[in-house]
């Protein structure tokens, strides 16, 4: 949407939703400088939560800035990064009033103070002429570490431009040494998208560059956000804040870092895979021991130590926050235990040789009895939230009471790297409970609950109506009672979607709940959710991130199942048939089958009776994948080969539905829903490469 007519509307909207009610009642005013026409200032409420937060936390100890600002060599080369694709991928001076200002009314102190810690941009030396980090040209690190002809890599970014960028800043400070191998910590995108700029496929199969992984990497890095990558995306719009400006009422960083870089996404097969627990190998010289952590932070990661820089990489399993055991974008809920028992071998196995202690995100930590006490901190934070969390669910405190009951000890809080920067103790608390035990609270009335909107109208009806909803609203919202509002408004935006003075007030909850949050995902979740009830969902955040590169990483098993998920099953009752699929380049053959409104498929197999054999390269289903050429017109230009009953493919495709991430989170928001061109079944699947 064009910027000007996105205004214009925003103006119309506020205009349309105003209430005498509302506006008179309401003891908040707009606010003159904020982005949206409806946005409003923090009430006394909020100021007084904030300035609580200040006057408890543990702001005299400034270790964190000392560590952030070591080892500082040169800014960036240029306030811009711009994408190939033409459009800006990161920028610089976006959070620079960050910086500007040591508090703001509409911030929580806590988060503000990571957000200038993370705000530290440029290249860094970790270990003099061994070890380098450029810190903030995208939401990971970009760590080079010497070898003895080049440059091995560790994490290059989330997109090749802000890694391309980052080799460009370390060459002009230190002189062009060539990279001679890149390791992906693991299967996150933020930790492998920028490969590209270091490496492609003719140096790797010269051997020029090598390219170390954990054991699994693959399959984790594609399978984790396809399955349900529209639904992911979606909401990692709000976890992400997609929508919000960069600015003090809006988006003021990530915790893990600023922001994701908004460049191309690549993604090269690894040479090498760590499949033992503890294995040992030499990259480009250098000695390394690798501990491979699955089911802790990622379901492959693993951690590095470098005896002969006494250097321990902790990858994301050890950084500058309380990481997520729930993920409020969507990912599988991760194992706190095991999470914490990795902490501690490597504190046992490491931890008394390390001298430095570096991570994929924020800043090193030097000192042998610092790396001990930042690693016993963590191990600590996560094995308290498992032990302590399940303590109480022992005594029946259920999952929808756990986030109000469980407190972490404040001899782990009060340590900075242990605050909740991207987890939240109340999601997480939550998040060990459904690993655990699941969803379900035990009451016989939630095993199968009305969907909110057929509950919400009953609740309405007995409320007596919307006015005395709105009425009691008022006076909660005046009271700082914003979650007691938002139990009642919420029930009415579902029975009446259309209620757009319901919905601007639950936008004024979300909004002070917001401002309150010291944790960024749950700030911009409620920021966003306002800004969707004001002005609608934005037309912008529907595109794809998936590349060839991540379709030619995809299997082909993957790709099928990931096809099957797609499947209405309604509109494949009654279809039945069998197709054999052969890729010739690896001689991989599978059956994939339709019966029973259910598509299947099996590898290594090949039916006796198939209504079609297909014979495509690899590279013929990437580029069906991502819409670059149907499999017919391979066909039809000798691509690929069919014999049987091509019409079977025309079946299939007309019962797939294209998954966009753009439908509703909030009622009356806007929602759409597409369905697949039955001209054949190419795919748009979505990555997600956030944490």
């Amino acid at each position: 949407m064009n910027k000007s007519l996105l205004i214009i509307c925003i103006v119309l909207i506020a205009f349309i939703g105003c209430s005498d009610t509302k506006v008179q009642e309401q003891n908040i005013e707009h606010a003159e400088d904020h982005y949206h026409a409806k946005g409003k200032a923090p009430s006394e409420h909020t100021i007084k939560i904030l300035e609580a937060a200040k006057a408890v936390l543990p702001f005299d100890d400034t270790r964190d800035f000392d560590e952030a600002n070591k080892g500082f060599i040169a800014g960036p080369l240029s306030p811009k990064i711009m994408a190939d694709a033409g459009h800006l991928a990161w920028d610089h001076e976006a959070y620079n009033f960050i910086d500007e200002k040591d508090e703001y009314s509409t911030i929580h102190p806590s988060t503000l103070r990571q957000s200038k810690l993370v705000n530290r941009t440029g290249l860094f030396a970790v270990v003099p002429d061994k070890i380098y980090q450029v810190r903030n040209f995208d939401l990971s690190n970009c760590t080079f570490v010497r070898g003895k002809t080049g440059w091995i890599v560790f994490d290059p970014c989330m997109s090749v431009e802000s890694a391309r960028v980052s080799k460009e800043l370390l060459d002009a400070n230190l002189g062009e040494i060539p990279v001679s191998a890149v390791v992906y910590s693991h299967n996150h995108a933020d930790h492998f998208g920028g490969v590209r700029a270091f490496a492609d496929e003719e140096a790797i199969k010269s051997g020029k560059v090598e390219i170390i992984a954990p054991v699994d990497f693959m399959e984790e890095a594609i399978a984790e956000n396809v399955y349900a990558g529209a639904a992911m995306n979606r909401r990692g719009q709000y976890q992400y804040g997609l929508l919000l400006e960069i600015d003090p009422y809006g988006h003021v960083g990530q915790g893990l870092g600023q922001n994701v870089s908004k460049g191309f996404v690549s993604l090269l097969v690894p040479t090498k895979y760590i499949t033992e627990d503890i294995e040992e190998y030499t990259v480009d010289g250098i000695k390394m021991v690798f501990q491979n952590t699955p089911g802790a932070e990622a379901p492959a990661e693993m951690n590095t130590y470098i005896p002969e820089m006494k250097a321990l990489w902790m990858a994301e399993n050890v950084t500058g926050v309380f990481h997520n055991i729930y993920t409020l974008r969507g990912a599988p809920v991760r194992d706190a235990l095991a999470w914490s028992n990795y902490i501690n071998h490597s504190l046992y196995l490491f931890g008394s040789e390390t001298e430095v202690m570096f991570a994929s995100h924020h800043w090193p930590r030097w000192g042998t009895e610092r790396v001990q006490e930042v690693l016993r901190g963590q191990r600590d934070l996560y094995a308290n939230i498992n032990n302590q969390t399940l303590h109480l669910a022992n005594q029946g405190v259920t999952i929808n009471e756990i986030h109000n009951e469980y407190k972490t000890p404040k001899s782990i809080s009060d340590q900075w790297y242990n605050r909740g920067y991207h987890g939240s103790t109340e999601n997480n608390s939550r998040g060990v409970i459904n690993y655990y035990i699941g969803h379900w609270d035990a009451n016989p009335t939630t095993l199968i609950p009305l969907s909110p909107s057929e509950s919400a109208p009953l609740y309405v009806e007995m409320m007596g109506g919307a006015k005395p909803i709105i009425k009691k609203g008022v006076e909660l919202f005046n009271e700082g009672k914003y979650k007691e509002a938002t139990e009642i408004l919420n029930k009415l935006v579902y029975a009446e979607p259309k209620n757009q003075e319901a919905k601007d007030l639950l936008a004024d909850c979300f909004e002070q709940l917001g401002y309150q949050q010291e944790n960024p995902g749950l700030r911009n979740s409620f920021l966003n959710g306002a800004y969707e009830l004001r002005s609608g969902m934005s037309q912008e955040l529907s595109a794809s991130t998936f590349s060839l590169d991540l379709a030619k990483a995809m299997s082909t098993g993957l790709f099928f199942e990931a096809v099957a998920i797609m499947v209405d099953s309604k509109k494949a009752e009654g279809m039945k048939f069998t197709i054999n699929l052969i890729t010739p380049e690896n001689g991989e053959k599978f059956v994939i089958e339709m019966s029973n409104a259910t598509l299947t498929n099996i590898e290594g197999y090949q039916a006796k009776d198939a209504d079609l054999s297909l014979t495509i390269s690899r590279m013929g289903l990437a580029l069906a994948m991502t819409g670059k050429k149907t499999i017919k017109d391979q066909i039809a230009d000798g691509d690929a080969k069919a014999e049987g009953n091509v019409d079977v493919l025309t079946q299939l495709a007309s019962t797939l539905v294209h998954f966009s991430n753009d439908f509703e989170i909030l009622p009356g928001t806007k929602a759409t829903a597409k369905e697949m061109d039955s001209e054949d079944f190419e795919v748009d699947f979505y990555e997600n490469g956030h944490e």
